[in-house]
């Protein structure tokens, strides 16, 4: 029989999954520097690189692949933070994960799937030089 989590830490969790998103990149590096696992995942599997990505902080996911942040992490959903980043458009964080070696094919459906479905020929190109 598990204990409940401490409300504490939930709250903590919240706060730094809430940076992730909105690109708090100091003060979610400065977590992570203090022990917070820079793969850290919420309830649904996004970790911290999946948020910033989706929501387009190229510092932060640049900062947290620095620290050893798996570019690759698959959420729940089978979701890669590169097809994320594909699905928003959001070009640096593509750039920034590719640097890091994120495989566009990884995931369901994949950045490669993603850039398919929404014809994005330029993406297309870039993910066969890698």
């Amino acid at each position: 029989m598990s204990e409940a989590p401490d409300p504490e830490v939930v709250e903590l969790a919240t706060k730094i999954f809430d940076l992730a998103r909105q690109g708090g990149t100091e003060a979610l590096v400065a977590y992570v520097d203090a022990g917070v696992p820079a793969n850290l995942t919420n309830d649904r599997g996004d970790s911290l690189v999946m948020l910033a990505a989706y929501h387009g902080h190229a510092d932060a996911v640049r900062a947290l692949l620095a620290r050893g942040a798996e570019a690759d992490r698959i959420n729940d959903r089978g979701q890669t933070p590169l097809a994320g980043a594909v699905f928003k458009g959001e070009q640096e964080v593509i750039e920034v994960l590719l640097a890091a070696g994120a495989d566009p094919a990884a995931g369901t459906p994949s950045a490669l799937d993603t850039a398919r479905m929404f014809g994005k020929a330029e993406l297309l190109e870039l993910f066969g030089a890698h």
